[in-house]
């Protein structure tokens, strides 16, 4: 890098000390959204429809984030980070504002209620897809890997108030004014990142070609689409092997493998594979996925359970998650030392491994006579493992790409983390569903009374005095009875976790002073090919903030 390009060591502090707040006002935007939406949701479906909607709620936001993701990084690679990341909060904000009115009169009225706040949803996951991306990229833009750890501790800490200060503050709406205010109160954050970003926010120009490969975006769409709705509507909606459920695994099936060829002939390639070659990288992706898989959709399920089993108000089932918070929290700033101290970080997505299979194994066990005291040591171990994985896979993934690659390496890590959490909660969305419907015929009757419509049970925990008390005590029986199997099933999930970990290789993390072309994979002299390491030689270094 020519000494006019090189910026100094001071300006690059002085420019992460003013960007930094930001940045993390708008992962707390990002990560606050489901947090708060959390306590909320019982009272939503109450009002719009029954409890066979509740994955759907959060799978249209994780479906809009896990196929936006890879487009949020591809463009911001091509165009520039910041005008890229600004588009994405003004997205989440008109997605916000649209999820508070749904089903009201500003709409036409509430009959299609539901069916509103499912689409205004997955506009808002749109937004958030570039929100977690953009937060990522820039900061790998920024800082070096090596230097990252002391900041992923600082990033972890908004993480946890967002986990902690979200339920909390969602369940204080949810009881004391209106669940559409838990999407409303994203409005003034928002504008306040928005402002600040913009004004503090300087990422050098880019001079590429800009060709997108939206037939690419388009295919891995659709094959996204398809899978998540053969995990959402087999068994539940269509038999397994009704022609909807075959149509849809044949069109996953096709779109995928064209999504192969078009990626391996195209210009440039929505996710290039020259990224998924890397051994590291594509391990951890894996990762990220049985991640977002076994715990984020299982832990959907866990404030239902709480408000009405252990009959917590939507306010304190908030409070009830604060030790799986307070476990991330101090797990991730210790392993964010700790990885800038001594540059090692394999053994952390290992450790963190075996913890979600026992923190699983533990919540299993939820039944109606489990105690708030036992609960929340189970979440403990859910915490600490969280801990040492989340920040963490994020980490080795930008480690094991090229600087040129950087935003579709955090979008292609966040893309996978974001399309198992959608597996995850449409597969245990049916899970729970089933379990609940099957539990409840068997302790009053196929004609329970609780079960409502065909649509599903449409009960409400704030009304359950009202129930008879034989009818209450087998609904609390049939929840705690799927909820725990939610956990059950999340269980072979997570023992894959640390044997894909396992086989990470320990890489040195790329340091301040080291080329910004530089992969991790170069720096153990083990590149995938001759080829590919001379085309990183001879890649121009990008040029860095000033």
């Amino acid at each position: 890098m020519s000494a006019s390009t090189a910026p100094s060591a001071d300006g690059d502090r002085i420019n992460l000390r003013v960007v930094l707040p930001g940045l993390m006002l708008a992962m707390l935007l990002a990560m606050l959204d489901n947090m708060i939406v959390t306590p909320a949701l019982p009272r939503i479906l109450g009002e719009l429809g029954g409890v066979s909607h509740l994955s759907w709620v959060v799978t249209a936001y994780i479906l809009g984030t896990t196929v936006s993701t890879p487009i949020w990084g591809k463009l911001g690679d091509l165009y520039g980070r910041k005008t890229i990341f600004l588009t994405s909060i003004v997205i989440f904000l008109v997605g916000s504002a649209l999820c508070g009115v749904a089903g009201t009169s500003v709409l036409g009225g509430t009959d299609n209620g539901m069916i509103e706040l499912i689409a205004f949803r997955a506009i808002q996951g749109l937004g958030a897809g570039g929100l977690l991306v953009g937060v990522m990229a820039i900061l790998g833009d920024l800082v070096s890997p090596r230097e990252r750890g002391k900041y992923q501790g600082q990033f972890a800490g908004i993480m946890a108030v967002a986990m902690v200060g979200g339920p909390l503050v969602g369940g204080l709406i949810t009881d004391h004014l209106s669940w559409r205010w838990a999407f409303y109160v994203n409005i003034p954050l928002g504008g306040m990142v928005l402002v600040l970003l913009a004004a503090v926010l300087h990422l050098p120009k880019r001079r590429t070609e800009h060709r997108i490969d939206w037939f690419g975006a388009a295919l891995l769409s659709v094959a996204v689409t398809s899978l998540v709705l053969i995990t959402t509507w087999g068994g539940t909606e269509y038999a397994w092997a009704s022609r909807q459920i075959l149509g849809l695994v044949l069109l996953a099936a096709v779109t995928l493998a064209l999504f192969v060829v078009v990626e391996r002939r195209a210009a440039e390639p929505i996710l290039p594979l020259r990224v998924l070659a890397n051994r590291n990288f594509a391990l951890i992706t894996g990762v990220g996925f049985l991640l977002g898989f076994a715990m984020f959709g299982a832990l959907s399920f866990l404030p239902l359970y709480q408000q009405t089993v252990q009959g917590a108000s939507a306010t304190n089932s908030g409070l009830l998650l604060l030790p799986i918070m307070v476990g991330a929290m101090v797990t991730s700033l210790v392993v964010g030392k700790a990885i800038t101290r001594t540059g090692r970080y394999r053994i952390f997505p290992i450790v963190g491994g075996f913890l979600m299979i026992a923190a699983a194994l533990l919540l299993a066990q939820l039944g109606v006579d489990t105690t708030r005291t036992v609960s929340a040591l189970y979440m403990v171990v859910l915490g600490v493992g969280l801990g040492c994985l989340m920040q963490t896979t994020m980490l080795i993934a930008q480690n094991s790409a090229d600087q040129r690659d950087l935003g579709v390496a955090s979008s292609t890590a966040t893309f996978f983390r974001s399309i198992g959490g959608s597996f995850g909660v449409a597969l245990f969305g049916a899970v729970f569903s089933h379990r609940l419907a099957d539990g409840l015929a068997a302790r009053l009757g196929p004609d329970a009374p609780v079960l409502g419509d065909g649509a599903g049970a449409s009960f409400d925990p704030a009304k359950l005095d009202l129930l008879p008390p034989p009818v209450r005590e087998a609904l609390f029986g049939a929840i705690a009875d799927a909820t725990s199997r939610v956990f059950w099933w999340s269980v072979p999930f997570a023992l894959a976790v640390p044997l894909l970990a396992w086989f990470v290789r320990e890489v040195p993390l790329r340091g301040p002073g080291d080329a910004p072309g530089a992969t991790g994979e170069t720096l153990a002299d083990a590149t995938a090919s001759p080829s590919h390491a001379a085309e990183a030689a001879s890649a121009p270094a990008p040029a860095r903030p000033a």
